[in-house]
């Protein structure tokens, strides 16, 4: 099938996460990015835009009854940069989670800029 998004890590923040994880949890971080990679429309089942977050994203992923996040954003209309990600443990995602993927995000765009 052919892609429709590339998906980008910015800074190898993911990769150190996803080396982390174990093997079932990795395989699901890999047919998301098959999702999000291919599928006309993304379900809101694994990517969520984060409403007033200065544009952030959200990638989930379910494993028996952990639930994993990773902040992303799309520069353009095809390209997923990934930023940080962590193991939500209760009901909302920590503050400095939300701050973190926010100053990634600026950091992306100004290194861009040069």
């Amino acid at each position: 099938m052919k892609e429709l998004r590339q998906i980008k890590f910015y800074k190898g923040y993911f990769i150190k996460f996803y080396q982390s994880l174990p093997e079932l949890v990795q395989k699901k971080y890999e047919y998301v990015f098959v999702v999000v990679t291919q599928a006309e429309r993304i379900p809101i089942k694994f990517f969520k835009k984060i409403s007033g977050k200065e544009n952030l994203i959200e990638i989930r992923i379910e494993s028996n009854s952990n639930i994993f996040r990773t902040f992303c954003c799309l520069d353009g209309q095809n390209v997923v940069v990934l930023f940080n990600s962590f193991q939500k443990k209760t009901e909302k995602a920590p503050a400095n989670q939300f701050n973190r993927a926010i100053r990634l995000k600026d950091e992306y765009y100004e290194e861009k800029k040069r």
